[in-house]
């Protein structure tokens, strides 16, 4: 265990095993990013990890991917769609609707970490971002907000500085990024964007560590979390690298 002053103001943030999406098991019903999966993980004692994304009608849903089609009885971008639309498509599995932010917060009630990736669009449109800000202004659970996209943290940075904030973050490979400005893409990989972001954390895949941004982040001090553990061997060794761990199919200790 290290002891920085950074990570002793962060205690609660790695106290627990984060459970990705809630702790779900759409075999028994209980789906990713809902109200069953979240109860679940509470129930075990985890921290929960959710997403965001933004409706047609400018609320923030509990949702991960852009479109619906992969889980929910519709097709199409989340954010072509009301709430109410939303809410009146059934999940493939389970018998969950779709939760807003609030709703979630009203479930959770500060009985255990609530980390929330702001999924963004790419596009530097802060209505979810500001939206978030405002719902969790009230709440007083533990919470922290990250996100891949250094835009909404530096946004929080500058309209929140008293978030706790992340970077989700890999190396920036993957041809998913190959979209984005040329520019942009070297500002995540070399993490230059730290100046503006000002995260107290950061959440890495833990198939690219070691890596020498995050090995000098650590060494700063700050938090590490490792993203997405499957078992318990990726487990150990991904706790060579990392402060706490983000884990799905599999109970973790």
């Amino acid at each position: 265990m290290r002891f920085t002053p950074q990570l002793r103001a962060l205690d609660w943030l790695v106290a627990k095993p984060l459970a990705h999406r809630g702790l779900h098991r759409e075999a028994l019903g209980l789906v990713e990013n809902c109200e069953s999966s979240f109860e679940a993980a509470i129930s075990q004692g985890y921290s929960i990890e959710c997403d965001i994304q933004l409706t047609a009608d400018g609320q923030a849903v509990v949702f991960h991917d852009d479109e619906v089609d992969r889980v929910l009885d519709g097709q199409g971008k989340v954010k072509q769609f009301a709430t109410r639309q939303l809410k009146a498509m059934n999940y493939k599995q389970g018998k969950d609707k779709i939760q807003t932010l609030a709703e979630l917060l009203e479930q959770v009630a500060g009985r255990t970490t609530l980390v929330i990736e702001i999924k963004s669009l790419w596009d530097d449109d802060f209505t979810l971002t500001d939206h978030a800000i405002a719902v969790l202004s009230a709440y007083k659970g533990p919470f922290a907000l990250m996100s891949f996209d250094p835009a909404p943290m530096a946004r929080v940075a500058a309209q929140a500085a008293n978030t706790v904030r992340g970077i989700t973050a890999d190396r920036v490979i993957d041809a998913y990024y190959e979209s984005l400005p040329v520019a942009k893409r070297l500002a995540m990989r070399s993490f230059s964007h730290l100046p503006f972001t000002r995260p107290h954390f950061v959440s890495f895949d833990f198939t690219q560590l070691p890596f020498q941004p995050i090995t000098e982040f650590r060494e700063a001090g700050h938090p590490i979390l490792t993203w997405t553990i499957r078992n318990a061997a990726q487990a150990a060794a991904a706790r060579r690298w990392c402060d706490q761990i983000t884990f799905e199919t599999f109970l973790s200790t």
